[in-house]
């Protein structure tokens, strides 16, 4: 071994020694972070003589993190009565600005911090890259026990989408199915506000928003203050009492040439379409690109000015709709009303965008009870999804894939499912694309629930299909089948439940027909 290779070995054994000392005999493993797998895991072991003491455990944050995550196991908890509580310490420890982020003593084995959100107990803030620490306080540990411990940590990234990491935010059922969900709500956050007890119009608590919405039976819902995502904090604490729905965050991206939401990103997001920074949409839409989220444009043709500034969809130049993956088509009780954004919806789709149709009650009151344009009920309307499971990644899943219908009323039960199978036995629902041969048949078949004398009208490239145009549904629970034969050239065919007096109660999504390649 030649003297400079001694000298970097006996540099990093000194390290080691100087690490081992300072956190009780813990050894640090460092994990690529995939598959949901920690960053950094430490490892360590307390005993009696660490009784009624505080240790520190001493972990690099390296520079880009934007979030920490800890989670903190011990053994003897239970037979022993070992007690181990915890806290996070930034930089300064207790001396500085960037020091004591935290402290919760034995009530949470898994916290979070960014700038964004924390656990409760926990303080929002930049993370600083540099030496963290764990406080560790041992309350109770029997003479003669021994307790090790593991503490796994994560280290987000900018970029990292809101569920991540995975260990935060499982989901609240694992199964698939049709989930309920209302996309558009303000909150104290914006412009949302309520009566106070004394009956003052005040900044409405997210709270309220979150017990309406488990009151109406919903299974989601996002929270889109106007471009701040500071409601994330509030949500974090919520979630787990909220454990039958999940809140999805999200923002209004609100300019003066259009208004759209983001949903499943907390990463900072420069909105100032028409600035030198931000030139246009399109410079906009490239930058929100990487974060995994899921963009839509909200209430499209409403007419912009005092009354609603910037809310009309006016990019110029226009929008690459390649980036966009939903158009908000319902907003509050506008359907079938000259607001409605379904036509603005249906030209994009002419056009070759396969965009997903949703819906939002656009809701800044969380008591609000009578429906009005522009501000409706909770869950009016609502965007129902079929997704793998009720979390976060499944539902924006479920949307960019088109598997999605708008429930215009808001009901707790209507069903509307499209499904087509050509002649091949290639089968689809709503959002998928399916390849028919010229001549070929295709058998449909629309299944609707709770909607008994109203009528399903089915169209084709946004005209109604004759042979279902006006077609009556007698019963509960019916299932309608046609047939279409393929002409060799693309098409989309979706489906509508109407009242008798032709207003819209439910809205589906197409099934894209292709040309067979085969």
């Amino acid at each position: 071994m030649n003297l400079r290779a001694r000298h970097l070995l006996i540099q990093w054994l000194a390290g080691l020694i100087l690490l081992l000392a300072a956190v009780g005999t813990p050894h640090a493993a460092v994990a690529p972070a995939q598959d949901g797998s920690p960053d950094l895991v430490l490892r360590g072991e307390l005993d009696g003589r660490d009784n009624l003491t505080y240790r520190t455990l001493p972990f690099d944050v390296p520079a880009g993190t934007s979030r920490i995550t800890v989670q903190f196991d011990y053994g003897g908890h239970e037979d022993e009565r070992t007690t181990v509580d915890l806290g996070l310490l930034g930089p300064d420890g207790f001396r500085g600005q960037d020091g004591f982020r935290g402290w919760s003593g034995g009530s949470k084995a898994l916290f979070t911090v960014s700038a964004t959100d924390a656990t409760p107990s926990y303080l929002p803030g930049a993370i600083r890259p540099g030496r963290w620490s764990l406080l560790l306080g041992i309350p109770n540990i029997r003479a003669g026990s021994r307790s090790r411990y593991t503490a796994r940590l994560w280290f987000g990234r900018p970029d990292d989408p809101a569920w991540e990491p995975a260990v935060l935010n499982p989901p609240l059922r694992d199964r698939a199915g049709w989930y309920r969900g209302d996309l558009h709500m303000h909150t104290a956050h914006s412009d949302g506000s309520c009566a106070s007890q004394s009956g003052r119009r005040v900044p409405c608590p997210l709270f309220f928003t979150a017990e309406g919405a488990a009151r109406r039976g919903l299974d989601f819902i996002a929270i889109t203050d106007h471009n701040t995502v500071a409601h994330a904090d509030a949500m974090r604490e919520l979630q787990p009492y909220f454990d039958r729905l999940l809140l999805i965050p999200g923002r209004e991206i609100t300019t003066f040439s259009g208004h759209a939401n983001l949903f499943g990103t907390t990463a900072p997001v420069d909105f100032r379409v028409g600035s030198r920074e931000v030139p246009d949409w399109n410079h906009l839409l490239r930058a929100l690109a990487p974060l995994r989220g899921l963009v839509s444009i909200n209430h499209a043709i409403r007419p912009s000015g005092e009354a609603c500034m910037g809310c009309g969809w006016t990019a110029d130049p226009p929008a690459d709709m390649a980036l966009v993956q939903a158009v908000e088509i319902v907003n509050g009780s506008d359907a079938g009303t000259p607001l409605s954004a379904v036509g603005f919806w249906e030209r994009q789709l002419a056009r070759g965008h396969r965009l997903t149709a949703i819906g939002g009650s656009d809701n800044h009151d969380a008591f609000q009870s009578v429906p009005r344009i522009g501000s409706d009920p909770t869950g009016v309307p609502t965007t129902v999804v079929h997704a793998q499971a009720l979390s976060m990644p499944a539902i924006l899943d479920g949307i960019r894939a088109g598997h999605v219908f708008v429930d215009v009323e808001g009901s707790r039960d209507r069903m509307l499912e499209l499904a087509a199978r050509n002649g091949a036995g290639q089968a689809a629902g709503m959002g998928d694309a399916i390849e028919v041969a010229a001549g070929e048949p295709v058998r449909f078949e629309a299944h609707v629930q709770h909607v008994a004398g109203a009528r399903l009208v089915v169209l084709l490239d946004g005209r109604a299909y004759a042979p279902m145009a006006d077609a009556p549904i007698a019963g509960d629970d019916r299932r309608l089948r046609f047939d279409w034969t393929g002409d060799g050239q693309r098409h989309w065919l979706r489906a509508e439940v109407r009242d008798a007096h032709g207003r819209p109660l439910l809205i589906g999504n197409p099934i894209y027909l292709e040309p067979a390649r085969r």
